[in-house]
């Protein structure tokens, strides 16, 4: 059986070299190359969904593959696809290097310039790795073949128009739906997860910062369980904590989370950090939540306009929620949609906050009564983006995952 390679390269003449010396290769099949971090992930994710058995035995990284450096991009291959051998291709081969690729997840190194010989001693040798691993894994009565859960982000135009209760009964609506959830507070300085579901917890995301290889067991010592079913991962207590979350912490405590939760929600509050920039940009669905008043709606705009000046996402991959909305309010969602550029859930909350305050202040957002207005919206919504059990995921899913890491220049920007 020929072995399927996959090349993952940016350089045009990188391009040309790699595929030329991989067409030579006994019994093996090049695949189309694919150019960039996103189009690989999706490419990957698509072949998965259909068979273990489609997916290409091998992917050969190349170093200046982006936007997402070609380190983290092994990891994120390693850990959602783990029958495919990661392959990187670099001009640095110090035993720092290696050993930083390895506990990455590569299954080797070849050097540059590329040789012939050591292309396919390398590509031999991870293929057959390959195979036995898609062996022992076929007889496998659960086998994660690497589409991952959904991530959907929310977010808030200021602060105070209730992105953390709409994250919250998102969760809820897709726990209460059969499906695994996890619910990520990432707004890391003053983030009220715990206080709306009144919980005292010791661990929070701090503790994954600074573990490179967030294992199963490692993760469920860090979640707290709730009483609904969710696994919470709260903001730390201590707000100046909350740097020590960096970008590349967030990447991967989101990655740990899509592996293991069909559905994860994170409540990425109203101030953009560089890492929850980075959650942002993974996610598969990105909410941003506003009031239909003319202070929210320009911060829904700002926000917009931050994000794609900051290459986080465009104004069309973002779909707007509008809470508190009535009849007779002047600013309407399509107005909405037109200032802002966005898409608009269908869905709106209805303003009754009188039904949300007593549960608000005791901290039981989870034991609001089912018979509300506002709650039964919320779970509509979740019904809408595909969260509940038994709906089709609607059109705001865009392939968003992994769109790139933040350059330096935009985490200088955040930091101003």
């Amino acid at each position: 059986m020929p072995t399927r390679i996959l090349p993952a390269v940016g350089d045009t003449d990188a391009v040309r070299s790699l595929t030329t010396l991989l067409s030579q290769l006994p019994d093996a099949e090049p695949v189309a190359p694919v150019t960039d971090s996103t189009q690989l992930i999706d490419t990957l994710a698509r072949l998965a969904a259909e068979s273990i058995d489609e997916l290409p035995e091998v992917v050969v990284v190349h170093e200046r593959i982006g936007p997402v450096p070609a380190l983290e991009l092994i990891r994120e291959v390693a850990l959602r696809f783990p029958a495919v051998g990661v392959i990187l291709v670099t001009s640095d081969l110090s035993p720092g290097l290696f050993q930083a690729a390895m506990d990455y997840g590569a299954r080797g190194l070849i050097a540059l310039p590329l040789g012939y010989e050591e292309l396919a001693t390398r590509v031999h040798a991870v293929a057959q790795w390959s195979v036995g691993v898609r062996r022992h894994l076929g007889a496998a009565t659960d086998v994660f073949t690497g589409v991952g859960g959904t991530v959907v982000t929310v977010s808030g135009a200021k602060g105070g128009v209730g992105a953390t209760t709409t994250a919250i009964q998102l969760a809820l609506a897709a726990q209460a739906s059969g499906r695994t959830t996890a619910l990520l507070d990432m707004d890391l300085q003053t983030g009220d997860v715990a206080s709306y579901l009144d919980v005292q917890f010791r661990r929070s995301v701090v503790d994954l910062a600074t573990i490179t290889d967030i294992s199963p067991r490692v993760l469920a010592d860090a979640v707290f369980p709730h009483d609904t079913g969710l696994a919470l991962l709260l903001a730390p207590g201590e707000g100046e904590r909350g740097e020590e979350v960096t970008e590349r912490a967030a990447r991967q405590i989101v990655s740990a989370l899509r592996s293991r939760y069909e559905v994860v929600v994170v409540d990425c509050g109203s101030q953009l950090s560089g890492a929850g920039a980075a959650v942002v940009e993974m996610a598969d669905t990105a909410l941003l939540v506003t009031t239909p008043d003319v202070v929210a709606v320009r911060g829904a705009k700002r926000a917009v306009r931050m994000w794609d000046r900051l290459q986080v996402r465009k104004a069309e991959e973002t779909t707007v929620v509008v809470n508190r909305h009535s009849r007779g309010t002047e600013i309407q969602p399509a107005l909405i949609q037109k200032i802002t550029g966005t898409g608009v859930a269908a869905t709106v909350i209805p303003a009754n906050f009188k039904e949300l305050q007593g549960a608000v202040d005791a901290g039981r957002v989870h034991e609001l009564d089912a018979r509300g207005t506002v709650k039964q919206a919320l779970w509509a919504l979740a019904g809408e983006l595909g969260l509940v059990k038994g709906t089709e995921v609607n059109s705001h899913r865009n392939g968003g995952r992994e769109r790139g890491a933040l350059t330096l220049r935009r985490r200088r920007e955040l930091g101003r």
